[in-house]
């Protein structure tokens, strides 16, 4: 495809969507990067999202009003959400989201400590891409925390690049790459590449999941009855939401041909 036809194709879509003749920006990047320690979630007594919601809780603990992820995507009211999960056989716990200091925590106040990139997206976001390096050794959260804290507001800070966990290529490349067919068809296309000069395992789960909208016992608008994931006979997912609709999620066969497995949870 040419870049006149690429170009002139986004701009159909963005006349459709804007006679709403069709909803082309319905499903974008709109996953927050970061859901914990946020005024969003905040219900401490003294004001202190902080320490109300750290990290540390964000893997066991439902978020209310919004949702975050790792490369991920999600409808514009975040109802149902992808994202990635992975882990490298080292870290304690899945890499699901990203990490960072809280503004206490800082010696510059708050700050993402990761290395991810967006690499392209159209205005429709018929097409997005982006990249994310996960460490072959267990990722130093600890050392992260603690070394940001001793230094003073004077001093640079210290980053996850400074750690030398990167030495060597000692790392996975991730890429999640989206495309779209239709405005609720959406392909998705994962690829991970392995920098370091040794053979290395990493997990790689991808995660359908709803944003709980249903235990806090409220009536008004955003409260929603509780939807559904089911396996279907073809081996699809199904997901049905009472406001967003029904769809399916279907996976193909792994780079070296092996047929994946669904793991379901309910983690409320």
């Amino acid at each position: 495809m040419s870049l006149t036809s690429s170009h002139d194709a986004e701009q159909a879509r963005l006349r459709e969507t804007a006679s709403r003749d069709a909803n082309w920006s319905r499903w974008g990047p709109y996953l927050s990067e970061r859901q914990w320690a946020t005024v969003r979630e905040d219900y401490s007594a003294n004001g202190d999202p902080w320490n109300y919601f750290p990290h540390d809780q964000a893997r066991s603990r439902a978020y209310r009003w919004g949702e975050d992820g790792l490369l991920g995507i999600t409808d514009r009211q975040c109802r149902l959400c992808f994202g990635l999960a992975l882990w490298n056989e080292a870290d304690s716990i899945l890499k699901e989201r990203l990490f960072g200091l809280t503004g206490p925590q800082g010696n510059h106040a708050e700050d993402v400590k990761e290395l991810y990139y967006y690499l392209d997206s159209t205005p429709t976001h018929s097409y997005m891409r982006a990249l994310y390096k996960y460490p072959h050794a267990e990722f130093p959260y600890r050392r992260l925390v603690e070394e940001n804290a001793r230094r003073g507001k004077n001093e640079s800070e210290f980053e996850l690049s400074d750690t030398g966990i990167f030495t060597g290529g000692r790392y996975f490349d991730v890429f999640a790459e989206y495309a779209k067919a239709g405005p609720n068809d959406v392909l998705i296309r994962i690829i991970v590449a392995n920098r370091g000069p040794q053979v290395k395992r990493i997990h790689l789960l991808p995660t359908l999941w709803f944003r709980n909208t249903w235990i806090w016992g409220c009536k008004h608008e955003g409260c929603d009855a509780k939807p559904r994931l089911a396996l279907e006979k073809d081996q699809s997912l199904s997901a049905h939401h009472d406001t967003l609709g029904n769809f399916r999620l279907h996976a193909d066969v792994a780079s070296d041909g092996s047929t994946l497995n669904w793991l379901f949870t309910e983690n409320e």
